[in-house]
């Protein structure tokens, strides 16, 4: 109960604690007292939209901002191209930061509360206009928390809400009660994929196509039949346009406001995840007692504050000196761990929701064999793999985080031990390829029958020819490359001039063979062998990861979290 009466009070106050948070972490105190007029957060709509609240902040939208890979990335790649990329990616994943003239390069630490949310709710029902394709550039509409928002308006009663007293909500400064807008305005966009298009097609300055998902939609299946991104990604069934649950849109003082609709689910499904602090996000007002720096000394691997770690802090097991001075309360311990817990009970949600769309839009068919298998003879095997996804290609989204899905095949022989294996990884969590450390220092075989469905870039070499790289940017004809348009329009190329992109994902409801050879030194005895599949998705490849400087907690996080899709295995008899 006292629990629930804190979360309470730190949604009516969320904005507050941003602006000590501001001042406390180096940031301008003002700026959050500003962005606090102009700009709500999330917190204060959570208020009354507690559900929407809930689904929202563990969503890669709340995350698109706390993102430690998107810091990382965001700060490489302008230091590479020499600072001529500026804020053409914080402008979408910081937007209301960007529009408030906040730093490109301030850290998260040094920026608003509202800024930190990233894509949070007046990010989208604060556009009044249709943009298109605008790489993100959009304007939100400034206005407190009473300002009129955008909504797709369908048998809104809010007017009736508004004076009916026996919701206790306020719609101007001087009124008593839960402050609230004064209005929603009709704008159908929100409701159409047209909306999506402004940040999830995106094309960086040398017109190198880092999310072509709107591309692919507009060529889909999915697009003749008139489904809409919403329909998958907002619906009751991840990834499937099965329709909506029904919800009330809000409930105020205890009591829903109007009759059961459509409820559009922002969780808003899809394969990536968070390799935050868990006490950093999903967003938690709570958790805003504490800064970000101070978080990020908070050891929850250790499970600090948890009864059985307190306990062994009690009877001298662990020092208690050791503590950072943030953490030396037993009492903070315990209850950062408890907000700890909840988000990790929220992350585990969010991870059975990307297992449940990658399955609703995957499918594995085989093993199909050319032979029987036998003793002392190579045998060759093919597995189809299908994208059932009728929207976008397999993976999609934001290549420039190259995201990876492979095939891991495994042969074991009837003694037990795995005689052949494709699709390893190597010792820091690799795929045995180009990129690999473990190949190149001759430590493990390079994986010559790699399934691999992740995008390259290709930049092209002072001599013509080409080289994989982990971000479009050429340092072979340019030893200082700005990213400008290129002098030769790409229509006439079909690419950027020395760079391009190597697709190789699944298009809407394709099919394709992976096919494999076992080698006749594998097979060396007779008996029943267990050839084993799995599909594997990861956000972002570790080499990625390292050329871009991210730490190795972040690595250790970015390979925790991965999910195996469809494993299963098939036993073979071999004479």
């Amino acid at each position: 109960m006292v629990r629930s009466l804190c979360f309470a009070m730190a949604l009516l106050c969320g904005a507050m604690t941003a602006d000590a948070w501001a001042a406390t972490e180096g940031g301008d105190p003002h700026m959050d007292l500003l962005s606090q007029d102009a700009y709500p957060r999330a917190a204060q709509c959570g208020t009354c939209h507690q559900k929407i609240y809930r689904q929202w902040s563990v969503s890669n939208h709340a995350y698109s901002s706390i993102s430690p890979m998107f810091h990382k990335f965001e700060q490489k790649i302008n230091e590479l191209s020499s600072g001529t990329v500026g804020a053409f990616c914080v402008r979408c994943h910081q937007q209301i930061g960007t529009q408030l003239g906040e730093a490109r390069e301030s850290a998260l630490w040094q920026r608003s509360g509202i800024a930190r949310e990233g894509v949070t709710c007046i990010t989208c029902h604060r556009v009044a206009k249709e943009y298109g394709k605008v790489n993100g550039a959009r304007h939100i509409m400034p206005g407190g928390i009473h300002a009129p928002v955008k909504g797709v308006a369908e048998g809104s009663n809010f007017a009736d809400v508004v004076a009916d007293p026996e919701y206790p909500i306020a719609t101007g400064p001087d009124q008593e009660g839960i402050p609230s807008h004064t209005e929603v305005q009709a704008f159908t966009q929100l409701n159409e994929s047209e909306f999506c298009v402004s940040c999830h097609q995106v094309a960086v300055h040398p017109n190198i196509k880092l999310e072509v998902v709107w591309d692919q939609y507009r060529a889909s299946p999915a697009f003749d039949e008139g489904v809409s991104c919403q329909d998958c990604h907002m619906g009751k069934n991840p990834g499937v346009p099965d329709g909506y649950d029904k919800a009330p849109v809000a409930i105020v003082n205890g009591k829903p406001i109007g009759n059961e609709r459509d409820h559009h689910d922002h969780s808003f499904f899809g394969p990536g995840y968070s390799i935050a602090h868990p006490g950093i996000f999903p967003h938690n007002p709570e958790a805003e007692r504490w800064t970000i720096e101070e978080w990020l000394q908070f050891d929850y691997r250790a499970e600090w504050g948890s009864e059985d770690f307190e306990i062994a802090v009690i009877d001298g097991e662990i020092e208690e000196s050791g503590f950072p001075e943030p953490w030396q309360d037993p009492v903070d311990r315990e209850e950062a761990w408890l907000i700890v817990e909840d988000n990790l009970a929220l992350l585990d949600e969010k991870k059975e929701q990307r297992e449940q769309i990658m399955n609703n839009g995957s499918k594995i068919d085989g093993p199909f064999f050319d032979d029987q298998p036998e003793v002392g003879e190579s045998f060759s095997f093919f597995y189809e793999v299908t994208n059932t996804n009728s929207g976008h290609n397999l993976p999609s989204g934001s290549l420039g985080a190259q995201p990876e899905i492979w095939l891991n095949v495994a042969l074991t022989s009837p003694s037990g031990e795995r005689v052949w294996e494709s699709g390893y990884v190597d010792s820091y969590g690799d795929m045995a390829d180009l990129h690999s450390m473990d190949v190149a220092a001759g430590k493990i075989e390079h994986d010559d029958q790699l399934w691999n469905l992740q995008t390259k870039f290709l930049t092209t070499n002072v001599k013509g020819t080409d080289r994989e790289m982990p971000l479009p940017v050429n340092f072979d004809v340019d030893p200082l490359p700005h990213l400008r348009p290129g002098a030769v329009p790409t229509t006439v190329l079909n690419h950027p001039p020395f760079i391009r992109m190597e697709g190789r994902s699944l298009p809407p409801l394709g099919t394709r063979k992976a096919e494999y050879t076992v080698p006749s030194s594998a097979m060396t005895e007779p008996g029943t062998y267990r050839l084993s599949v799995r599909l594997r998705s990861r956000a972002e490849p570790i080499y990625f990861m390292r050329f871009v400087e991210a730490t190795i907690e972040m690595e250790q996080a970015m390979n925790q979290w991965m999910v195996d899709i469809h494993p299963y295995a098939v036993e073979i008899d071999v004479q």
